[in-house]
């Protein structure tokens, strides 16, 4: 695919091909929407993805996928005409410019989740998709809609980390304080301070990562080390894939980048707060997630109206008992 830009239109030599796929906007989402891509890959079509170009480097990952991007400002009625012709079929989990483009693009199938207000972009809605009960993990809601289409979406492979040619460097821990979900997802930075020198005497080689839209915690964790101890901004999140890939284990604030970090390959210690680790905790068995649970938990608030008891009262111990636990796996299948 060639891609290139007249007036802040995008231009074009699109691929044609069976099922696009309106990719998820959230950072999260997208990451828990792999496997069931991966299963319409899986399937013998011919699967494209159409996202923000910010995005673009993720989805690349995936070998054999179409990435259609367009920029982050684009209209839907601007990408439509990209599209309209070129595809069969179209999957969208959620409303947003890419769901519309395809119904801009009067692509003739398109199928999602009977709900409002995507339903009106639909042609195909599907019903009850979510199960009664209590709340599973978010990429069920991904994987039902891949059944009711008559796939398989459980195969191993589908849930594999994406291989970016890459082996983690072993005794090496990145620490990630900021999170882009809000400051009531971010731990003390006193806490941070503690674990980082714990990691520096137990002789592993950590890093320090900042996301643009956290509260400045990782630039302000690294002014509390030694000055040599190696930092990086993660921005863009997406061009970043092989710094995480690097790394034995990634101790992180809930947020975007830890869910990324767990995609190539990463072990991921994640801190959770106002958001619920059995529904958003990054997919594979060996990660672990850390919460203490406050009366007011899971809130899912980016700014919390109370004292922030869900950080304040996670201690250092359960932390480190998690991040030990996790070096310790991971020792054994590092090279």
């Amino acid at each position: 695919m060639e891609t290139g830009y007249d007036g802040g239109v995008p231009t074009t030599r699109e691929q044609s091909g069976e099922m696009l796929i309106a990719a998820p906007e959230r950072w999260d989402e997208a990451c828990f929407a792999i496997p069931a891509v991966r299963a319409m890959m899986h399937s013998g079509m011919k699967v494209g993805i159409l996202c923000r170009e910010q995005q673009q480097a993720l989805w690349e990952t995936l070998p054999g996928l179409v990435v259609v991007v367009f920029p982050i400002t684009a209209k839907a009625k601007a990408v439509a005409p990209r599209l309209a012709g070129h595809w069969d079929a179209a999957i969208a989990w959620e409303p947003g410019i890419a769901a519309e483009a395809c119904a801009r693009a009067k692509i003739p199938r398109r199928v999602g989740p009977d709900e409002k207000p995507l339903k009106k972009l639909l042609t195909h809605p599907v019903a009850n998709l979510t199960k009664p009960g209590p709340p599973e993990h978010r990429v069920r809601d991904y994987l039902n809609l891949i059944k009711a289409l008559g796939l398989d979406p459980g195969r191993p492979e589908f849930f594999a980390p994406a291989d970016l040619g890459i082996k983690p460097e072993a005794g090496t821990v990145l620490l990630c304080p900021d999170s882009d979900f809000g400051r009531s997802h971010e731990w003390p930075l006193d806490r941070w301070l503690e674990t980082a020198k714990a990691l520096q005497a137990s002789q592993r080689t950590i890093t320090i990562a900042a996301v643009p839209a956290g509260a400045g915690l990782g630039m302000a964790l690294v002014a509390g080390l030694a000055n040599d101890t190696p930092f990086f901004e993660a921005s863009p999140l997406a061009e970043v894939l092989p710094l995480l890939a690097v790394h034995q284990v990634v101790l992180a604030a809930d947020g975007s980048l830890p869910h990324l970090a767990a995609h190539v390959g990463a072990a991921c210690v994640t801190l959770f707060g106002p958001n619920d680790p059995q529904w958003k905790r990054p997919l594979g068995r060996r990660h672990a997630s850390v919460s203490r649970h406050a009366e007011c938990a899971p809130c899912f608030l980016a700014k919390c109206p109370l004292d922030g008891r869900c950080q304040q009262e996670l201690d250092n111990q359960r932390v480190w008992s998690a991040l030990r636990q996790t070096l310790d796996l991971t020792d054994t299948i590092t090279p």
